[in-house]
């Protein structure tokens, strides 16, 4: 009965009790409850107030966090390096005595615009302003240079290593003490290489450099490269394998100042090799020689990414016995066994046939005569030490550090 009373009274004693409850806090902490949150307008306590008034209003997105880049460059000074020496893409892989005809792209300096005080001639970007230099000067200008990285390198190299100190570098390199290695493929050494040869010096005295490719045919220049670059010393050479030194008065604080390409400049046109009839020679007889070379036994097989040092001396070997010569590139890129070409024609010297399957043909020429200075390299050379040392030295290298050995020379690819 008690209940039913209650209940009469007051029909919700729940909603008195908050009542009384939200009062107290009124009192005490002056509450005043939040708006409404409900997007209805009938629900808000301004029904005059529209929350989104024009509907195809979007709301601007604050802009992606975007880190600093050394790309902008607006309000810097370009770059100045002092290196005695034009910049090139490739520096085992472009001549400057070759002449290009065209050029293939506008003169866009592959270091980025405004990024370099030298200019982008197409070729290189020469440390000589090419509009001051006049062609009396030319010969004079390279001199200096040339003398200029001649003495850099000297002071940076200092006396010269000791046969112990030869041999503890060496032992460091190989495979089994480190695993750090730059590895010199089919576009040689490269400008932006020269940055990646400084960036390990900073932590070892000398680095292990894996020649693979078309650069391989000519070990002298890679070699002869190196060392006029980088301002280091080749202590040691084994097949394909080179072992570069720092130097002895090497302070990776005060490293020359490399700018680095931001892409890869497109090559320029060069005169054909394969002329449409060879010199000395009539249109028949040039048919006749390019169809005869094509079923001539060929005298090696080039495997990919391999070690072509030895293709030279072959070569030449080969012509005491026969006056052409076929060279089976099957696998290889197109652009890969034109350079090959390329360089057969200057350094054995022959004169280029045919490209045609896939295959090198070269002719001696009439008028032949076998060079008097040897080409053969040893597979092993360490540089500046008694010959004792040449072959103590050679002997402590381990098998697997080069694969250069005549079974990758004749095999497939190269893994």
């Amino acid at each position: 009965m008690f209940l039913t009373k209650l209940s009469r009274q007051n029909p919700n004693p729940l909603a008195l009790i908050s009542t009384r409850h939200l009062s107290t806090l009124h009192d005490r902490y002056s509450f005043k409850p939040p708006p409404s949150l409900s997007p209805n307008p009938q629900d808000h306590p301004n029904p005059n107030c529209n929350p989104n008034p024009n509907p195809n209003f979007k709301k601007k997105q604050k802009p992606r966090y975007r880190p600093p880049s050394s790309l902008d460059r607006e309000d810097q000074e370009p770059i100045h390096s002092d290196l005695p020496f034009d910049f090139r893409y490739s520096y085992t892989e472009s001549s400057p005595e070759a002449r290009p005809i065209g050029l293939r792209e506008p003169k866009y300096s592959p270091f980025g615009p405004g990024r370099l005080d030298r200019p982008w001639i197409g070729v290189c970007a020469p440390a000589v302003d090419p509009k001051v230099r006049s062609v009396e000067g030319t010969e004079e200008e390279d001199l200096k240079l040339e003398e200029e990285r001649r003495r850099r390198r000297e002071a940076v190299q200092g006396e010269p290593l000791s046969s112990a100190e030869r041999k503890i570098l060496v032992e460091k390199c190989q495979r089994g003490k480190t695993k750090k290695q730059i590895n010199l493929g089919r576009d040689g050494l490269t400008h932006n290489m020269l940055n990646d040869i400084h960036n390990h010096w900073k932590h070892e005295e000398a680095v292990r450099i894996k020649c693979q490719g078309v650069p391989t045919v000519d070990m002298r220049n890679v070699c002869t490269q190196l060392e006029d670059k980088t301002f280091g010393k080749i202590i040691c050479r084994h097949g394909s394998l080179i072992i570069l030194f720092r130097g002895r008065n090497y302070n990776p604080k005060k490293r020359p100042v490399i700018p680095l390409m931001l892409w890869k400049p497109h090559e320029p046109k060069y005169p054909k090799l394969i002329k449409t009839t060879i010199d000395g020679l009539s249109i028949e007889e040039t048919k006749e020689m390019r169809k005869r070379g094509l079923v001539v036994p060929a005298l090696t097989k080039l495997a990919r990414n391999g070690y072509y040092g030895n293709l030279v001396p072959m070569v030449r070997d080969a012509f005491l016995s026969s006056e052409l010569v076929r060279i089976d590139c099957q696998g290889l890129e197109k652009s890969d066994y034109k350079k090959i070409g390329c360089k057969l024609r200057e350094l054995v010297p022959c004169i280029l046939v045919t490209f045609d399957k896939e295959q090198i043909v070269v002719w001696k020429g009439k008028d032949y005569k076998p060079v008097e200075d040897a080409y053969f390299l040893p597979e092993r050379e360490l540089f500046d030490s008694p010959e004792s040392d040449v072959v103590s030295g050679a002997e402590r290298w381990d098998s697997s550090d080069d694969n250069s050995s005549q079974t990758e020379y004749y095999s497939g690819d190269d893994e």
